[in-house]
């Protein structure tokens, strides 16, 4: 199976109820400042580069960001932090995104997330969480020159420990800057990009490009 063939399974599913209907009600109700756009509203798959050595791993779409744009870290705060980083480190070749097909390309980089569907309050289910794990392992299935996975905030971690170190014990604990080696793969642990972290200085601009610097010369 390629890359593009399990992103069309990814589009329809629709395992988890919860999910469904509220990806889908916010694709009707909108935003006020989006209410003249078309909202994707659909489970989302991962981007980026099908060479990528370095994995970025996210929780799920932002409600009016990926479940709005149809892409991963697309169309909302985080991604426009996130993306500009990646452009400043050399992973990215424009440092905004706005929109699927709208030019933006990774070189070395895939970013997908945890859960696949936007959930209410950011908070998935661990049913749900569960549910959506067979997206990741068949993505990574896939993505067979990964090396370094960036785990964005602990419950990326969590997903991260589960599929390339799920025999480690103790469980390494969640932090900025962790590494924990996984076989042939390196996790980094990294504060999400989210305006909770960013505004409050709880993740600059120059801990995240310090990140994606680590990545890159763990490659070395």
């Amino acid at each position: 199976m390629s890359l593009a063939a399990l992103e069309r399974e990814i589009h329809a599913c629709r395992r988890c109820p919860r999910l469904v209907a509220w990806r889908e009600r916010v694709a009707v109700e909108k935003r006020a400042a989006f209410r003249d756009e078309t909202y994707w509203g659909r489970p989302i798959g991962g981007f980026g580069d099908p060479s990528a050595r370095v994995l970025l791993l996210g929780l799920a779409p932002a409600a009016h960001g990926a479940n709005r744009t149809g892409r991963v870290f697309t169309g909302d705060r985080s991604g426009d932090f996130l993306f500009a980083a990646l452009h400043r480190t050399g992973y990215a070749n424009r440092p905004v995104s706005r929109r699927r097909g709208d030019g933006l390309a990774l070189t070395d980089c895939f970013i997908t997330a945890a859960v696949r569907c936007a959930p209410p309050a950011n908070k998935p289910l661990p049913e749900e969480r569960d549910a959506c794990a067979g997206w990741l392992r068949a993505e990574l299935a896939l993505l067979a020159q990964v090396r370094v996975a960036v785990c964005l905030g602990a419950f990326a971690w969590a997903a991260g420990l589960s599929h390339f170190a799920p025999a480690l014990r103790p469980r390494p604990r969640f932090g900025h800057g962790t590494e924990v080696r996984a076989g042939a793969v390196t996790l980094i642990g990294c504060f999400h990009p989210s305006q909770q972290n960013t505004f409050t200085g709880r993740l600059t601009p120059a801990m995240l490009d310090a990140v994606l610097e680590r990545a890159r010369r763990l490659l070395e």
